[in-house]
This record gives structure tokens, C-alpha cells and sequence, in this order.
């Protein structure tokens, strides 16, 4: 082979050894690059199933609108809520009920289930306070709480046991008031449908269920020196088959989109 020959056969060469290292030397990167996309998105793509939130019934518009958002969010996901007197909800998941969020408008009742090793470690996310609620036409004519008291008044209050009627009975504590209720209810909502539907003057309720039902109903405030609140705690349960997409709902109700949808609700900030 003459001169000219080696020399076009050794450039060739180097071209190709240049490829070569250049190839070897960028797919490191690529592959990097690759594991980074991949890794991204495998928190939400890992997230599959269904799970089930027992909540307070206070919170039954919010995390409605929660729960679609969060399914939007993580495809291939599905949550079921089940919705009632938080004292309820929690006798329920320690005799073994199929929970894997519980959501509670007591600190008392989330107790209960960290007491008896059913929920995990509880953040409190909201809180609630208490007003009064009548019919759009307030035939009895209330405007203010100490109206409550006068004979003839019919009001509807939560039962004793449940949030609601506790930190009702602590707003008529701080009034000094004796409020006699026609009918005590199994939850908030309940109590208000005594409203709705006429058979009741008034009734006790949250602030947010008021809000809620600003068509049918009118709320008359409350005085900050006697109003009582109660604080909303969210934790997962220890028996739950699907613990990873029971704590994704709880970050999601404690993130910046779940505050929103809660105070447009009427909740405040713990």
C-alpha cells in the first residue's frame, strides 16, 4: 500500500475511533437523562388502586371536590369517602372497619384510634367554628344567640357525643346560656336538614355547613368572645391495604391546593 493509501486509512480510522468515543462518551448522559424522566414520574405512576376515607360530615362538600381532584391528578386511582359523625367514624375503624384515612372534626375522636393503634401519628389541617343557621324567612325572628334561650324556640343541635353538639354546648358555656334543644341529630348535617326543612327556629351548626347551604339557609354570626371552634386532624389508618396512596391523600389535603379548596369552603388554618 502506498503513502497516500496508509494515510487516508489512518484518517478514516480516527474518524471512526472519535465516533466511537464520542458515542461512549454521551450515553452515559442519555441514560442519566432517561433514569431522571423515569424517576420523576414513577412517585405518581406507582400510585394505583383505591382507597376508602372516613371524614367528619362537616367535610363532605371539600373533600369531594379533593378527592377529584387528587383521581385527576394520579391516574387509575379511585377514592371512596364515607361520610358521618366523626365519634362514629372512629368506634368504627377500631372495631375493624375498612379505613385508610380518617379525617375527624375532633381531636378527642382521633384520639381514640392513635390510642388504640389504629391511625398513624395525626396533622391537623383545619379548623371550624360554630354559627347559628335559620330558615331564609326567620319566623321566630332570631337575631342574635341569647334568642336561643326564650321559651318557645325550637332549635336542633348535634347530639353531645358528636363535635358538633360539643362545641355547640361549649359557645352556650361561654354565653352562660341554657339552651333546651326539640331534637338533638347523629351529625352536622342532619341537624341542619331540621332547618331546611322547617322543622325547626334555628340550629347550631359550623360555619362551613352554613356556607354550604347559603340558598336554603341564613346565618346569623356568633360573637368571637363566646364562639367556640373545633380542630380537624387527618391521619392514615394502620390497617390500610393501600398505605402509599393513603398517604399521597393526606399530603394532597395538606398542600396548597387542598388549603384552597378548604377555605373557600370556610375553613380557617389550624
Amino acid at each position: 500500500m502506498n503513502r497516500s493509501a496508509l494515510s487516508s486509512s489512518a484518517a478514516a480510522c480516527s474518524v471512526v475511533a472519535l465516533a466511537v468515543l464520542t458515542a461512549c462518551g454521551s450515553s452515559p448522559t442519555g441514560s442519566s437523562g432517561s433514569r431522571s424522566s423515569a424517576a420523576a414520574g414513577s412517585g405518581s405512576a406507582s400510585l394505583r388502586g383505591s382507597i376508602t376515607v372516613f371524614a367528619a360530615a362537616s367535610l363532605t362538600g371539600s373533600f369531594t371536590a379533593l378527592g377529584q381532584q387528587f383521581q385527576a391528578a394520579h391516574p387509575g386511582t379511585a377514592v371512596t369517602f364515607s361520610f358521618g359523625a366523626s365519634s362514629a367514624l372512629a368506634t368504627q375503624i377500631t372495631q375493624g372497619a375498612p379505613a385508610d384515612v380518617f379525617a375527624s372534626a375532633s381531636a378527642r375522636n382521633m384520639d381514640q384510634v392513635v390510642a388504640a393503634e389504629a391511625a398513624n401519628e395525626p396533622t391537623t389541617f383545619a379548623q371550624n367554628e360554630m354559627e347559628i343557621a335559620v330558615p331564609p324567612a326567620n319566623p321566630a325572628g332570631i337575631t342574635r344567640l341569647a334568642d336561643l334561650a326564650e321559651p318557645g324556640v325550637k332549635v336542633a343541635l348535634c347530639q353531645s357525643a358528636v363535635p358538633c353538639g360539643a362545641t355547640a354546648e361549649k359557645v352556650f358555656a361561654h354565653a352562660e346560656l341554657t339552651v333546651k334543644p326539640v331534637t338533638q341529630e347523629a351529625d352536622v348535617k342532619s341537624t341542619l336538614a331540621k332547618v331546611r326543612l322547617g322543622e325547626v327556629d334555628a340550629a347550631v351548626v359550623y360555619v362551613t355547613d352554613v356556607l354550604a347551604a347559603a340558598t336554603v339557609v341564613k346565618g346569623i354570626g356568633i360573637p368571637a368572645a363566646v364562639n367556640a371552634s373545633t380542630s380537624y386532624p387527618i391521619a392514615t389508618t394502620t390497617s390500610s391495604k393501600n398505605p402509599a396512596l393513603a398517604a399521597a391523600f393526606v399530603q394532597y389535603v395538606l398542600s396548597a391546593d387542598g388549603a384552597a379548596v378548604l377555605k373557600e369552603a370556610g375553613f380557617t388554618t389550624p
